[in-house]
């Protein structure tokens, strides 16, 4: 019976991933501006959902009258934003080629500051997807205790769903998340509305569920220093709000034409998308007289026993809409799927960051490849799984996840916007043109003004959450910058050696071919005539001696056939086979340092993937020990089993390079 496990294995994969793309159809992946806002926002969107969240949890700490500062930190946090959409859309103009923060500092700033740009922008984005898959797992465990039982393995089973919808190409990804993502900025902005509506022109008492309650401060006295320090670290905490800015700027090139333009328009409807939900929610918390603590049990005064706290979104929406509202609802499935799907910024990211990283040959050629849905196939499971990896060592806690996390992204914005200021001073060198000299010094002062702020709050960030867990991340980052450094002077250190004029250039004085042998048979045979045809200067067939009896046998056998190349039997005292060939290769090339060896193996190709184990395991090892030696090719005469010949017909176009020999894959007939 023909195995159907390959067919099978492959169908699935096409339903999954859909069909291969041509790599002429590139531009079918390229993304309108309708869908490149999901595709490259949604984390910036699903900020808003913990970033004010966030905000009124530190500010807690030094009990109710501190929550009066709420507004004025998110005021804060949105005027960031605004300069740092305002200076991204600056450089997403200069360097559209999508190496975004890592090419302007590579190009103004040099290679170190390059790959300190790229060391904190993959780890951020692993990062990413891990605090937004853990707060997704957290946010629905609250209304099914069942995923909060699991959430370890919720999130791990989130981000293979999302994988598989990256490796379908990032075209057809944004169309899954366009739908939850403008759900969200709609439920959310019509919950904001209608709120303010109520209050303000309805005259009515909208309170949130948490506005009766006490909070039990730590300290209510806080005061000088440390109610800065508490004022600075819950401005950090908001500025949550600003990753996936950056992504944008890596992902210019899967803009339609005009990229640039498409992509500047893009950054300036997330900011006010951003800024105008972040700001609504914060101040209709405030007026609602909501609340939100660390531990609700012991920080909330009066609160029921047993009460279990809610969302910030949650309590605004249950307080606008009412308990058990379709639109209480909506809000509320809205906000946990773009929670999900938030990761997927960073699924489009790392893999364009990862590309241009792997050109400049900073990480392994295969991450610059695009699979076979045109997306980088390589770059989007290397993400899963370092997210996976960190999902489950903290254990899918967004309360320890989050402290290692904004601290790359406030590194890359200060670097990169270092970079464009050199960049503009640079250009304003040598340009002469009155206009262009006035539009390059505009677009200076606000990438200075960018630099200024975002370094301000690299530093806040730095202080308010080194030992609470971001140590780990820079740690982190400084491992991935040596790491990519090794590889880098690895492939330096290779291209020196190719590109060498040694005595490769020089012709050989004469080929010594050997094929080997261990019985007569239709492939030996073969491996010989195939040797022949080559015309060697040298032939001559070798058998080692591992049973006394089955060599003789061949000897006989040999002499009494038509094959006129003689064989030579080497002798294996300790029945090895490897050692022996290695040993008489060796003699050779010593007799004749200027002769090639060719050595011709007969390899059988089978049709099973368990055949393979039962044969070809001594060429396979003998293969592996001679490509080690100098001076010496290696070539495999395949023959065919009969077993093979189910796969013969299959279309190459399904398999990767090396299946062929493990028994899955065949030739396309004509």
């Amino acid at each position: 019976m023909v195995s159907t496990v390959p067919k099978v294995s492959v169908v699935i994969k096409r339903l999954l991933l859909g069909q291969p793309f041509r790599s002429d159809k590139l531009n079918h992946t390229l993304l309108p501006k309708r869908i490149a806002l999901p595709v490259f926002a949604s984390d910036a969107m699903s900020s808003v959902a913990y970033a004010p969240q966030e905000i009124f949890l530190v500010l807690s700490i030094a009990g109710v009258s501190a929550l009066t500062f709420t507004p004025w930190v998110a005021l804060a946090v949105a005027v960031v934003m605004v300069v740092v959409v305002a200076s991204y859309r600056q450089n997403v103009h200069a360097y559209p080629s999508g190496g975004g923060d890592y090419e302007i500092a590579n190009v103004n700033l040099g290679p170190n500051a390059g790959l300190t740009v790229g060391s904190a922008l993959l780890v951020d984005y692993v990062l990413t997807v891990a605090v937004s898959i853990a707060s997704a797992a957290e946010n629905i465990g609250s209304a099914f205790p069942l995923v909060h039982e699991h959430k370890v393995w919720f999130s791990v089973a989130a981000i293979a769903v999302l994988t598989a919808v990256n490796l379908r190409g990032i075209k057809e990804s944004g169309a899954v998340l366009a739908i939850p993502t403008y759900a969200f900025i709609v439920g959310v902005g019509a919950m904001l509305i209608w709120g303010f509506v109520e209050i303000v022109i309805l005259d009515r008492d909208v309170s949130a569920e948490t506005s009766g309650f006490g909070l039990k401060a730590e300290d209510s006295h806080l005061a000088g220093i440390a109610f800065v320090f508490l004022i600075a670290r819950a401005f950090s905490s908001g500025c949550a709000a600003l990753t996936g800015v950056e992504a944008i700027s890596n992902g210019v090139p899967a803009f339609r034409k005009p990229k640039s333009r498409n992509a500047a328009a893009t950054l300036m409807m997330l900011g006010a998308f951003s800024i105008t939900l972040l700001l609504g929610i914060v101040v209709l918390a405030q007026e609602i007289g909501a609340k939100y603590v660390m531990d609700p049990a012991n920080d909330l005064i009066g609160a029921p026993e047993n009460y279990h706290q809610k969302s910030m979104i949650a309590q605004l929406s249950l307080a606008v809409f009412g308990d058990g509202s379709p639109a209480f609802y909506f809000v509320a499935a809205a906000t946990a799927l773009i929670l999900v799907l938030a990761a997927n910024t960073a699924f489009n990211g790392f893999p364009l960051l990862a590309s241009v990283l792997a050109q400049d040959r900073y990480l392994p050629r295969q991450m610059h490849t695009r699979g076979d849905r045109l997306a980088f196939s390589n770059g989007i499971l290397f993400l899963a799984i370092a997210a996976i990896i960190f999902v489950i060592s903290f254990g899918a806690e967004v309360t320890v996840l989050i402290q290692l996390y904004i601290v790359g992204v406030f590194v890359s914005f200060t670097l990169s916007q270092t970079g464009m200021v050199r960049h503009w001073t640079r250009l304003l060198r040598t340009e002469t043109d009155p206009q262009a000299r006035k539009r390059m010094i505009q677009s200076r002062i606000v990438n200075t003004v960018g630099l200024v702020m975002t370094a301000t709050v690299l530093v806040v960030v730095l202080i308010t959450k080194f030992t609470a867990g971001a140590w780990i991340a820079i740690v982190l980052m400084v491992a991935v910058f040596v790491l990519m450094k090794l590889i880098h002077s690895h492939y330096a250190s290779v291209q020196e050696e190719l590109d060498r004029d040694d005595e490769s250039a020089v012709l050989p004085s004469r080929t010594h071919s050997i094929v080997l042998v261990s019985g007569l048979n239709l492939a030996t045979r073969r491996a010989v005539r195939y040797a022949r045809a080559t015309r060697p200067d040298m032939l001559e067939a070798i058998t080692v001696n591992v049973d006394d009896r089955s060599t003789r046998t061949l000897v006989s056998k040999w002499e009494a056939s038509e094959i006129e190349v003689p064989l030579k039997v080497i002798a294996s005292p300790y029945r090895e086979i490897t050692r022996p060939v290695l040993d008489y290769v060796r003699r050779v090339r010593r007799e004749s340092p200027r002769d090639v060896v060719t050595v011709f193996i007969p390899e059988y190709v089978v049709g099973h993937w368990w055949e393979q184990i039962l044969h070809n395991q001594s060429a396979l090892r003998l293969k592996s020990r001679l490509l080690f030696e100098p001076g010496v090719m290696v070539t495999s005469v395949p023959w065919q089993l009969n077993s093979s010949d189910r796969l013969k017909d299959r279309d190459l176009n399904v398999y990767g390079p090396g299946d062929t020999r493990r028994g899955m894959g065949g030739t396309e007939r004509r």
